[in-house]
C-alpha cells in the first residue's frame, strides 16, 4: 500500500458526475425539460403556499404541514436540478469533493424531513377524524411547532449521520458517478476501503426512517378508515377520503422510491435504475406533490383561483 494513501485519506478532490444521457442532442432535451420541471415545481408549490397564507379559511395545522411540505419539495428539487442544468450548460461534469458531500447532507435533510413531516400529516388527520373534541387542543400551535422542531432535528442528525460516516472512506481510484447527483450507493462503489459499516449504517437507519413513520402511519390510517366508515353523512365521509387519499398518494409515491433506492445496496447493473428512482424522488416526486394535493381540494382550488384573481386584479 502507497503510503501516501495513509496520510492523504481523500486523494480524490472531484468527482465526475456521469448524468443520465451522453450524447449531446440528448442533452439539450434532458436540459429542457428538468428546466420546465423545475419552474413547473417551484412554481407550484409557491402556489399552493400563497394560497394558505392568503387564504384564512387554510390556517389550519393540515395547511400548515401542507405548507412545510411544498418548501420542502422546493428544497429537495432545488438541491440537484439547478447544479445539474449548469454542468449541462458549460458542458462540465466535475464536481469537487466538498460541493459533493454538502448536495449529500442537505438531499438526506431535506428527504429525511420529509419523511417525519409526512408521518406528523398522518397524525393530524387521526386526530381530526377519530379525537374532533379535543382536537383543537391536541393539534395546537405549540404542537404543529414542537413537530416540526423534533421533525428537523431527527433529519438533521440523520443527514449528519451519513455525511461524517462517508468522509471516513476513503476515495483514491475511479471517481465517476455514475448518476445526476452525489448520493450515498454510488459514492459506496467508489471508494477503496471498506464501506461495509456505511451500508450497514444506511440499511440500519434507513430501516428506522422508513420503518417507525411507515408503522406509525399505517396505524393512524387503520384508524381513520374504521371512523370514516361509521360515518352517517356521506358528504362527510367523501371529504374524509379525499383529503386523507391525496395523503396517502404522496406517502406511497415518497417512501416507494426511498425503500427501493436505499433497502438495497446496488451493483453497477442497478445504477441506471437508481438514475430513474433518482428522477423520480428529486423531480417527479416535487412536482406532482402541489397536483395532488389541490386537484382534489376544493378548498385549495378555490385559494389558488382567489390568489391568481387577485394578481390579475392588481395587474
Amino acid at each position: 500500500m502507497d503510503p501516501k494513501a495513509g496520510t492523504n485519506r481523500t486523494a480524490v478532490t472531484e468527482f465526475i458526475l456521469l448524468g443520465l444521457v451522453e450524447t449531446e442532442k440528448l442533452q439539450c432535451v434532458v436540459f429542457v425539460l428538468f428546466l420546465f420541471a423545475y419552474l413547473v415545481t417551484v412554481g407550484g408549490n409557491l402556489s399552493i403556499l400563497a394560497a394558505i397564507l392568503v387564504e384564512p379559511k387554510l390556517h389550519t395545522p393540515m395547511y400548515f404541514f401542507l405548507g412545510n411540505l411544498s418548501a420542502l419539495d422546493i428544497g429537495c428539487i432545488t438541491v440537484t436540478v439547478p447544479a445539474m442544468l449548469g454542468r449541462l450548460l458549460s458542458h462540465t461534469h466535475t464536481i469537487s469533493y466538498e460541493a459533493c458531500l454538502s448536495q449529500l447532507f442537505f438531499f438526506h435533510l431535506l428527504a429525511g424531513m420529509d419523511c417525519f413531516l409526512l408521518t406528523a400529516m398522518a397524525y393530524d388527520r387521526f386526530l381530526a377524524i377519530c379525537r374532533p373534541l379535543t382536537y383543537s387542543i391536541r393539534m395546537s400551535q405549540t404542537v404543529q411547532r414542537i413537530l416540526v422542531a423534533v421533525s428537523w432535528a431527527c433529519a438533521l442528525t440523520n443527514a449528519l449521520t451519513h455525511t461524517i460516516a462517508l468522509t471516513t472512506l476513503n476515495f483514491c481510484g475511479p471517481n465517476e458517478v455514475n448518476h445526476f447527483y452525489c448520493d450515498l450507493p454510488q459514492l459506496f462503489q467508489l471508494s477503496c476501503s471498506s464501506t461495509q459499516l456505511n451500508e450497514l449504517l444506511l440499511f440500519a437507519v434507513g430501516f428506522i426512517m422508513a420503518g417507525a413513520p411507515v408503522a406509525l402511519i399505517i396505524a393512524s390510517y387503520i384508524h381513520v378508515a374504521a371512523a370514516v366508515l361509521q360515518m352517517r353523512s356521506v358528504e362527510g365521509r367523501k371529504k374524509a377520503f379525499s383529503t386523507c387519499g391525496s395523503h396517502l398518494t404522496v406517502v406511497c409515491l415518497f417512501y416507494g422510491t426511498g425503500i427501493f433506492n436505499y433497502m438495497r445496496l446496488g451493483s453497477e447493473e442497478a445504477s441506471d435504475k437508481d438514475k430513474g428512482v433518482g428522477v423520480f424522488n428529486t423531480v417527479i416526486n416535487p412536482m406532482l406533490n402541489p397536483l395532488i394535493y389541490s386537484l382534489r381540494n376544493p378548498d385549495v382550488q378555490g385559494a389558488l383561483w382567489r390568489v391568481l384573481v387577485g394578481r390579475r386584479s392588481l395587474t
